[in-house]
């Protein structure tokens, strides 16, 4: 009894802390851990083995806890836990699986305490454990529910992606990639695909799917009974959830589910307006998705799915009027570029180049230009196979003699549209055209065809009225021109070559002349009056007309320039025009010159690089600045010398110096040193200016005396023979070579070239052939040279017909294969 009288409470009831601590620390609901330094175990309770199965002699002394956990925890305990302990003293709730006897995991927490001794240096590790078993699977129903809203939040997110892609895509083809996407995203669904209506063809078209493999990925006709065909028509959702089902209802589909083992079918058509709503609603198309398994629609999930049947076809809706707008100005923008294509061309031939080529293939797979007056014919022809002759010369006839465009039908057999090219009231010719049938059908691709046909036409007209003008002004412009070239004396010779500006309808004022001012004086000039038109023209006729009467014996170059600078003081128009005047002592071969602000002449002797002549250069004619003094140089010319006067158009450019010009010019006519005279000057223009040049170009050149062995080099080009042959024709005439010599001599050279040409190298296009011919008293010899390779090592080249002739032709022929082929062929001269 208590003091009070009551009872003594401390007899009956024992406290908790008078319990064992041995008892208490081996059996708390806790494991127990203690570890040196190293994670040596020397301490464990009850507890822990219980949890593990572990027994006590195996952990003391002889196991580390870090060799009870799993392989994530080791490399967590040394990359973490430990030096968190070292550098904290203590960690707290880390989680650690523990693996225990029998190999299971055990989920804990675990708590730790470093102890330091006097010295602050580790000595033994405190671990506290916490079975975390329920922790970790509540935590898992956590990460569950977390999982299910997150896939609702994205499906949300899905659906108003998609909607947001509708409103943003502008054509049909966007529209169905952002419709065909969302099954997928949104319902799990294992494969989409989409079909839109075609109303014009009356079919339905497949244009987009995640997996094209599985189903009838094809077009049909929208009477089709396929299941596509039978949604699109009746406009209402099916949901197919089963094989058996679909055999019923749509057997092409069950076919599909059975191939893919797709085991539920969602067709879902695309309306203009709620499904539930059928009047005044269209039916553009459907999205059929299916799944894998069995998959169970809600009432939720389908509301949403007719919702995206309902905003992707008002999209498509929206994207159709849009593709309709741009395919409008597609083909006016067409049309725009077409007609400015065209009139970047002047000629007739390169615009109708131009409107195949832009025709071919953009709207057409084969298209041609004929005209039926002017060059009649076919101008241009492009793509294939042509349609039916017979069937397109009737059509042709038709439209020529009617004036209206035909436009057949798709099933006719002509397969093309035929329009008639009018301008200015008449039918000038057809353009013809093979489209896509589709596109033949539709009305406002005919009314695009006619106004292209029209556009055309004017081009066309015009170009052909330009040339037309053009050959008037250029047919003009060579009737200013000098007239014949002197010729027909051994002591020199002249090519000449004029090419009028490309692009030009007026006359020029650049010419060129060359006459004998006595029997052993020539005269050769060059010149350029500035400005276009009949002005210049008059001006250039003038001053050649003014040359020829100041020309005289005892004038010479620079007092005829002075008395043309008295000319054109009374000529105003011929102020500033330039000349370089030449006169060349044909006995003694002593050249004089001058030039009146010019470009300067071109030399080339037989021996050296070509020379420009720089001396005796003065002021244009009329100019009142500088030095008014005219001067003139003399220089004696070796026979065989070539000399080359030209006007500015040959070498000035725009986009490059004026000494890339000299220096370019300078090349080429060294390399062509050896190269026949006639031909020379074109093959030159052809070289440095082509057939797009923006000025006038004249050259005249001038070969002076006569070779005493003529040696030249062609391109292997059977067109060089030709040119070859009358270049060695006029130097056998100058050496009084008998008729009957020199046409053997002329045959035989030929077929040597020719053969050299056809055999030596028949895969070297670049190849050279030299020619060499000397005359004496007695014969005329000749050398035709290649470095080829002929048909073989044992290839007679002393056979065929080409030999043959050159055997009946000369006296002597030998050949030499030491290097190449060489033909050595000699003809006795007749006797006087």
């Amino acid at each position: 009894m208590s003091d009070s009288g009551g009872p003594d409470v401390t007899q009956e009831l024992r406290l908790p802390w008078d319990e064992d601590p041995d008892d208490l620390y081996e059996h708390a609901p806790c494991g127990y851990l203690t570890t040196l330094p190293d994670g040596t175990i020397v301490k464990v309770n009850q507890t822990f083995l219980t949890w593990t199965g572990y027994k006590r002699g195996d952990l003391v002394g002889h196991r580390r806890f870090r060799d009870l956990l799993s392989s994530g925890g080791q490399i967590y305990y040394e990359t973490h836990y430990a030096p968190l302990l070292r550098m904290q003293d203590e960690v707290h709730e880390l989680a650690f699986d523990v693996v225990c006897a029998d190999g299971r995991t055990l989920p804990t927490l675990v708590n730790s305490l470093l102890a330091r001794g006097p010295e602050q240096e580790p000595r033994a590790i405190r671990t506290t454990l916490f079975d975390a078993t329920e922790r970790r699977g509540y935590e898992k129903e956590l990460l569950f529910a977390r999982k299910r809203a997150e896939d609702s939040e994205r499906r949300i997110q899905v659906l108003q992606q998609v909607v947001a892609d509708l409103a943003a895509a502008p054509t049909e083809a966007e529209v169905a990639e952002a419709v065909v996407r969302a099954p997928e995203a949104a319902f799990g669904a294992a494969s989409s695909s989409i079909y839109l209506v075609d109303v014009e063809r009356d079919t339905i078209v497949a244009v987009a799917s995640t997996d094209p493999t599985t189903g009838n990925w094809d077009d049909m006709p929208r009477s089709s009974p396929r299941a596509v065909a039978r949604v699109a028509d009746r406009g209402d959702l099916h949901v197919v959830g089963s094989l058996t089902e679909a055999k019923q209802h749509f057997p092409d589909l069950a076919e599909n589910m059975r191939r893919s083992g797709r085991n539920t079918v969602v067709l879902l058509p695309l309306t203009t307006g709620p499904a539930d709503e059928q009047a005044g609603t269209e039916t553009l198309g459907v999205l059929a998705f299916s799944f894998t398994g069995e998959r169970r629609l809600s009432d939720a999930e389908l509301r949403v799915v007719r919702l995206l049947g309902q905003q992707a076809g008002q999209a498509l809706d929206r994207a159709r009027l849009y593709d309709a707008a741009r395919h409008r100005e597609e083909l006016a923008t067409f049309l725009a570029e077409t007609t400015r294509a065209l009139d970047e061309l002047h000629r007739l031939l390169p615009r109708s180049r131009i409107l195949v080529d832009r025709v071919v293939p953009e709207i057409a797979d084969w298209a041609a230009v004929r005209l039926s007056v002017g060059p009649t014919g076919v101008l241009e022809e492009k793509g294939g196979p042509a349609p039916d002759a017979d069937l397109l010369a009737h059509a042709l006839a038709r439209v020529t003699t009617t004036g209206e465009a035909i436009f057949p039908a798709p099933d006719e057999k002509l397969g093309c549209a035929v329009l008639p090219l009018t301008a200015r009231g008449r039918v000038l010719g057809t353009l013809s055209l093979r489209m896509a049938p589709e596109h033949l059908s539709v009305a406002g691709e005919h009314a695009f065809l006619v106004e292209l046909a029209d556009r055309s036409a004017l081009a066309l007209e015009n170009s052909r009225l330009y040339e037309q003008e053009r050959q008037i002004a250029r047919t003009l412009q060579r009737s200013l021109l000098a007239g014949n070239m002197p010729g027909g004396d051994a002591r020199f010779a002249v090519e000449t070559y004029y090419q009028a500006a490309g692009q030009d309808l007026e006359i020029g004022g650049d010419w060129f002349d060359a006459f004998m001012i006595n029997n052993d004086r020539l005269a050769v000039a060059v010149g350029d009056v500035v400005g276009r038109g009949i002005d210049a023209a008059t001006t250039m006729g003038q001053l050649r007309s003014a040359i020829r009467a100041l020309a005289g014996d005892e004038v010479g170059p620079a007092k005829l320039l002075e008395a043309l600078d008295r000319f054109v003081d009374r000529v105003e128009t011929a102020r500033m025009a330039t000349v370089a005047y030449a006169e060349i002592d044909l006995p003694t071969g002593d050249l004089t010159y001058a030039c009146a602000g010019h470009l300067p002449p071109l030399l080339q002797e037989p021996a050296g690089s070509p020379e420009y002549l720089l001396q005796a250069r003065s002021a244009a004619l009329g100019s009142r600045a500088g030095d008014l003094r005219r001067t003139q140089t003399t220089r004696r010319l070796p026979a065989g010398s070539r000399l080359l006067l030209y006007t500015d158009g040959l070498i000035e450019r725009r986009t490059r110096p004026i000494d890339k010009g000299f220096e370019l010019l300078a090349r080429e006519y060294a390399r062509r040193r050896d190269a026949p005279l006639q031909g020379l000057t074109a093959a030159l223009a052809d070289t440095l200016v082509g057939r797009d040049n923006t000025d006038d170009v004249c050259l005249i050149c001038l070969t002076l005396g006569t070779e005493e062995r003529i040696e030249r080099t062609i391109g292997a080009d059977r067109m060089q023979i030709a040119l070859l042959r009358a270049d060695l024709r006029g130097w056998l005439v100058s050496h009084d070579v008998e008729p009957e010599t020199r046409d053997a001599v002329l045959l035989a050279c030929s077929e040597a070239v020719a053969n050299a040409i056809e055999h030596g190298y028949r895969d070297d296009p670049f190849g050279t052939i030299d020619v060499a011919a000397t005359v004496t008293a007695d014969a005329v010899e000749v050398k035709v040279a290649d470095h080829g390779t002929w048909r073989g090592p044992t290839t007679d080249v002393s056979r065929g017909r080409g030999l043959q002739l050159i055997r009946e032709s000369m006296d002597q022929v030998l050949f030499d294969r030491t290097d190449g082929t060489t033909v050595t062929m000699r003809r006795a001269r007749e006797a006087e």
